[in-house]
């Protein structure tokens, strides 16, 4: 009987542990959110697209950095972003760069717009 007691016990401490442990993202799965959504533009001084200009996005939190390739018309997206994390933005096109952007967690929108905007006389 003892054991049996024993057993259960853990048993109910070890799936309060996975409910307490369990990622933050999860809930928002649960909601039907997938995090964030970071989109925006690649322009030049005249407000033209620059197609194949990359766009840098980094976690500050990580270091860690994705890229994305314009097409034609200047658009890029990074879906599901954290929203606890804050992550810096920037794009280069031929050797030259933009401002760097940044995403804040306090910002607390589901789709967040940055167009970046470089120099590129």
């Amino acid at each position: 009987m003892k054991r049996h007691y024993l057993f259960v016990v853990l048993a109910v401490l070890l799936a309060s542990l996975a409910v307490v442990a369990a990622p933050s993202y999860a809930k928002d799965k649960d909601k039907g959110e997938t995090g964030r959504l970071l989109t925006g533009r690649v322009l030049d001084h005249q407000d033209n697209p620059l197609s194949d200009a990359v766009v840098y996005l980094s976690n500050t939190r990580t270091h860690a950095v994705k890229t994305y390739i314009v097409g034609p018309d200047g658009n890029y997206r990074f879906p599901a972003l954290s929203p606890n994390i804050d992550y810096e933005v920037y794009a280069q096109y031929k050797g030259k760069k933009s401002d760097t952007k940044t995403v804040s967690q306090f910002d607390d929108r589901q789709r967040v717009s940055i167009n970046l905007k470089i120099d590129t006389r």
